[in-house]
């Protein structure tokens, strides 16, 4: 996975003139703005972790807006490179990021977690009046690629002087935008919640989009709302629509009027209102999805997906793995290590897995739990138990995890498919701080294991696999 983010970023930076520049942040400068003022097109701007109380916008820059996650490839470095949008200097322009200004596919936003947007107020550019949207990214008249990023607990409720608010997560119009593996959870909007496609094509492919909340009009949407018409269509491939939430209309995908929209290989589960199904209104196709209460379309299933845990990852037993769409192009990653059977996230053999974990883009995204048990909360300073690394591994795998306070006797305990005790990694009562342990696992089988970290009032889980 690590090289293949890299080799993506370095085939960025080369395909731009060799006076081309790496721009640190806060290195050269202390604002990440003032280094976005500052570049050029081709340059890359590169943000160390930490948080930085602003709202960027690119200003037609073809530039890589990146956090040190493309070279980590650790996801503890997103939580960590942080957007906050909360403060802006102009309230009507409270998006965490804005793309509106004719940027390409060679303008990139990668590694940060985007959070405190309030959105900013937008003249609709067809006519249907003024709109706060996009809490954590505003799209416009732009195709840049958006990917592994955390958007995250942005409200878009603001109405004083708007039509009504839209696009909590991210709002998109009349771009062609590539979106790929995000997680986009606990954002709200009076539609839309978690993503707005208005007018406009686009690639979504490999997000989880969860747990966003509260849309309550045109239809509603809280997981993904669609409206108009393009010149290049709308692919929603491989993605998670799982736990959002509307107060009334249709919680999880919703087409305004006869918008058209091609999805496949998606799970779209557990999403509710008051009345209302999964999905409802345009003219959707659907193919090889796992829809609750079902939806035509040829391999589609209406089976409990068998997640994981409330990052989604699936069982070894769900009925999604190697049920996606068969055409090669969409098949998972083969493991090195395995020929034949996929690279974990993805699951079982080299046919694609419905959901955001499977096809050749699947990665891991999040090393703490999202979700409904997480609802944006498990973030750096609370207990957190991170993804092992590498995943999979043979023989030796990493295991880290943070204890806030003192919470007595911790365990980190490792248990076999059937939930017998394997080994005991940490038993004591540790002081706060960051731990790190190592697991040998040379002298057992291979296959999935679970690691549990446990104290008096917390309890975690994660999986990985043992590959020999």
């Amino acid at each position: 996975m690590g090289k293949i983010i890299i080799t993506s970023f370095l085939c960025l930076i080369l395909c731009y003139s060799s006076q081309a520049n790496i721009i640190n942040v806060p290195g050269v400068y202390s604002a990440i703005q003032d280094a976005i003022n500052a570049s050029v097109n081709g340059d890359t701007v590169l943000v160390e972790p930490n948080t930085y109380y602003e709202n960027i916008n690119f200003r037609g820059k073809n530039i890589v807006l990146t956090g040190r996650f493309y070279l980590t490839n650790n996801p503890s470095d997103i939580w960590a490179t942080v957007i906050n949008g909360s403060t802006p200097s102009q309230p009507d322009s409270g998006s965490c990021v804005i793309i509106n200004n004719n940027e390409d596919s060679t303008a990139v936003l990668q590694g940060f977690t985007l959070t405190g947007g309030t959105g900013t107020k937008w003249q609709d550019e067809h006519g249907a009046g003024r709109y706060r949207e996009g809490g954590g990214i505003l799209i416009q008249y732009s195709a840049p690629i958006i990917q592994f990023n955390i958007i995250h607990d942005n409200r878009v409720t603001d109405v004083s002087g708007v039509v009504s608010t839209g696009g909590g997560g991210i709002r998109v119009g009349d771009s062609y935008p590539r979106i790929y593996n995000n997680i986009i959870m606990n954002n709200t909007g009076r539609y839309g919640a978690g993503v707005v496609l208005n007018f406009t094509g686009g690639e979504l492919k490999n997000n989880v989009i969860c747990v966003n909340y509260g849309s309550y009009q045109y239809g509603a949407g809280s997981g993904i709302w669609l409206n108009g018409s393009f010149s290049r269509p709308r692919l929603i491939i491989n993605n998670t629509i799982a736990s959002n939430t509307a107060t009334s209309g249709t919680p999880g995908i919703y087409g305004y009027g006869n918008v058209q929209g091609t999805f496949i290989s998606n799970i779209v589960w557990g999403n509710s209102a008051p009345s209302g199904l999964q999905i409802s209104g345009g003219n959707f196709t659907f193919t090889y999805c796992d829809i609750q209460d079902g939806y035509t379309g040829a391999g589609n299933i209406n089976e409990l997906p068998q997640f994981a845990d409330s990052n989604y990852y699936l069982l070894p037993g769900s009925p999604c793995i190697d049920m996606g769409d068969s055409n090669s192009i969409y098949n998972d990653t083969e493991d090195p290590n395995n020929p034949g059977y996929a690279l974990y996230p993805a699951m079982g053999t080299l046919r694609n897995d419905i959901g955001a974990y499977g096809g050749p883009l699947a990665k891991i995204l999040s090393n703490v739990l999202i979700g409904i048990a997480g609802k944006g909360k498990n973030i750096p300073g609370s207990f957190m138990l991170f993804q092992n690394y590498p995943n999979p591994f043979n023989p030796e795998t990493k295991i880290r995890f943070v204890i806030p306070s003192r919470s007595g006797i911790v365990k980190l305990t490792v248990y076999d498919v059937l939930g017998k005790k394997v080994t005991e990694l940490v038993h004591g009562d540790l002081p706060p701080g960051t731990y790190e342990t190592v697991w040998n696992a040379s002298g057992f089988s291979s296959g999935v294991y679970f690691y549990t970290l446990k104290t008096e009032s917390f309890s975690q889980t994660g999986k990985m696999v043992l590959t020999k």
